[in-house]
């Protein structure tokens, strides 16, 4: 899906692991959020690929990579572990570690599990995952409904949304500021529709968020003093939810010590949006 790229698929930490490479120079750890696979940086990674190793992966639950049983595999913590696994598989060291969405918040667990791992954080659109919930107001809850939607016992969710897979995720795409259909690459929805049409992948998505609920919340809130030391760059989409509900710079300044906050014009799907703008903000802070 990434022009240039080449994918593979590794059985690492336990579970399988596909992911794409390309580049050459210090590595960039792209991870992709709710609900789209590597796919979603088909624009960022040939760009950055021209001065970085770029490794763009499928987290577990999503795309390609394994889809476990259970809920407790969903976590941050095992999913991060993912791409520690990964790392090591690839002899990187340290790397740059840039996430959307749920990408975003498996790579801040990452930070906070293995800091000697991140030359840099990078996290696209979201407010800490303690802080969204444990300070949740009726607009928040009511924009990312979803939350609570794909957290209820399975399999209730998971035979909701099978009647209708490409109508309950694109109205996700759609339903968080900003974006319509045609904003998406065509190739990269062929990919999004492909992977969510799946029922294994359904029951992952689904259990990924209801692991935030049982586990990520607890954990967070363990760790709600550590603070992360490596330069970090928070990206939001200027006509977001999240913007239109919250300062999302604000949310994250207790937790990141040498912290840039930034709007890229468009709204949670800037990446898809806006790649231009998106791809500058990220050169401007990785070089």
């Amino acid at each position: 899906m990434i022009s240039g790229f080449e994918t593979h698929t590794a059985v690492l930490n336990g579970q399988r692991v596909h992911f794409a490479t390309g580049g050459r120079g210090p590595a960039v750890l792209l991870l992709h959020g709710f609900p789209q696979t590597h796919a979603m940086w088909h624009q960022v990674a040939p760009d950055l690929a021209r001065d970085f190793t770029v490794i763009a992966p499928d987290l577990r639950g999503y795309g390609a990579s394994g889809k476990p049983d259970g809920t407790a595999p969903y976590g941050f913590r095992p999913m991060a572990h993912d791409q520690i696994a990964l790392l090591d598989h690839l002899g990187v060291g340290r790397c740059h570690v840039v996430g959307h969405d749920r990408g975003g918040r498996v790579a801040h667990r990452l930070a906070l599990d293995a800091p000697e791992r991140l030359a840099s954080l990078t996290v696209m659109d979201i407010v800490p995952t303690h802080h969204l919930l444990s300070k949740l107001q009726m607009s928040v809850a009511k924009a990312y409904y979803h939350w609570f939607f794909l957290a209820q016992p399975a399999p209730f969710p998971e035979h909701m949304i099978a009647h209708n897979p490409d109508g309950f995720f694109e109205s996700c795409l759609l339903g968080w500021g900003a974006a319509q259909l045609s904003d998406f690459d065509p190739k990269a929805l062929a990919a999004y529709r492909a992977a969510w049409r799946d029922p294994d992948c359904i029951r992952g998505m689904c259990a990924d968020y209801r692991a935030t609920l049982e586990y990520d919340f607890d954990l967070d809130a363990a760790d709600a003093q550590q603070v992360i030391a490596c330069p970090s760059l928070v990206l939001y989409g200027a006509q977001g939810k999240m913007a239109q509900l919250c300062d999302v710079g604000q949310t994250w300044t207790a937790r990141l010590s040498d912290m840039q906050a930034k709007a890229i014009r468009g709204g949670h799907f800037f990446v898809d949006e806006n790649p231009k703008d998106t791809i500058t903000a990220l050169r401007g802070f990785l070089t």
